[in-house]
């Protein structure tokens, strides 16, 4: 037998070695969630926005997924949906059977406050976002304030979450930054409980909620006047507020620095409703979830159902929110120390 003979020999095997390995992957990722259950843990109340799109996501996740795993969603709300992420990152099992839909602030929070919470970003995997979002501040059509320029005369009472989540730092950081005049009354577990307040009449509006979410779940409110929409959260902006006029919170900034900060918090927008495993996933499990992530939001049944219920879907890949996570905490310290100053400065007087 020639050396040339043997050297192609070898080369062929290995080249079939290495063919066969993504099958090989596959085919271990199939078997270990056949039969599987996935559990999706939302930081917040059932009836919001979050658990919304996790339902959604839920109703169409399997079919995506090697194994054809199904996916349950439980609520845990609380801290922000801190107390989410930190059961994903430290006591939920890590072998790709859990993951948790949290709030982009839960993202942000260890960047840009002093507050202990018990998850690392960094450490985080993403699965993805279902959406970008632009958080908004709106208000009822009674409450004494008719435009944003208004709030930074006049006090308005705002329900809000606890630190961590947009309805909170999103306001305490207009307040430092621009002066305006929000009350933040917190406690709420989520927007279904700020919506009840809302109505009550316990509070005047809200700052930090979805765009999105709100057209979704209260479409008769705009048609019938109920509500007013102050400003845009948002570097961009949403075309529909956009061509409303209603302006965006960064065209007040005083100062380019100012602008600088309101955009780096504001950058959680850009990831609106992020979805994370644990730490320690297998990586080709990881693979797997991240693939059958986009194409269950991309497949034309679950589209249809979200266009039949208002919802926008525009799915942001793991990878890619990895990396603008990662970025994030790559921020010059001047500029994030600036921006943790804006988050707490209210809160100490």
């Amino acid at each position: 037998m020639s050396i040339g003979f043997c050297v192609r020999l070898a080369a062929s095997a290995m080249a079939c070695v290495l063919s066969t390995a993504p099958l090989a992957a596959q085919d271990a990722v199939e078997q270990f969630y056949k039969g599987k259950q996935i559990s999706v843990i939302v930081g917040s109340s059932s009836g919001g926005g979050y658990d919304t799109y996790a339902r959604l996501l839920a109703r169409h996740f399997g079919s995506a997924m090697p194994g054809n795993p199904t996916m349950v969603v439980q609520n845990m709300s609380g801290a922000g949906s801190n107390r989410a992420a930190g059961y994903i990152y430290s006591v939920a099992p890590k072998d790709g059977t859990a993951a948790a839909a949290i709030f982009p602030g839960a993202v942000l929070q260890p960047l840009l406050s002093d507050a202990p919470v018990s998850h690392d970003p960094n450490k985080l995997i993403y699965l993805g976002s279902a959406n970008s979002d632009v958080y908004v501040c709106y208000v009822r059509s009674d409450a004494p304030v008719k435009t944003f320029k208004d709030v930074l005369t006049k006090e308005l009472i705002i329900g809000a979450s606890n630190p961590g989540a947009t309805t909170y730092d999103l306001p305490l950081l207009l307040n430092s930054v621009l002066g305006t005049k929000f009350r933040i009354v917190t406690g709420y577990a989520g927007s279904r409980e700020m919506t009840l307040a809302l109505e009550r009449g316990e509070v005047q509006g809200a700052c930090g909620i979805g765009w999105t979410g709100i057209e979704t779940m209260h479409p008769d409110w705009f048609a019938k006047d109920t509500i007013r929409v102050l400003v845009q959260l948002s570097t961009k902006g949403h075309d529909d507020l956009n061509k409303r006029g209603v302006p965006r919170a960064e065209e007040l900034a005083p100062s380019e620095d100012d602008k600088k900060v309101i955009r780096l918090v504001f950058s959680q927008g850009i990831f609106g409703r992020p979805f994370v495993l644990p730490p320690g996933v297998p990586a080709e499990r990881v693979a797997a979830l991240r693939k059958a992530f986009v194409a269950a939001f991309n497949d034309k049944t679950l589209r249809a159902e979200a266009d039949k219920m208002q919802l926008d879907v525009d799915p942001m890949s793991g990878d890619e929110l990895q990396k603008l996570v990662a970025d994030l905490y790559d921020t010059p310290p001047r500029l994030v120390e600036r921006a943790r100053q804006a988050l707490t400065v209210k809160a100490q007087r």
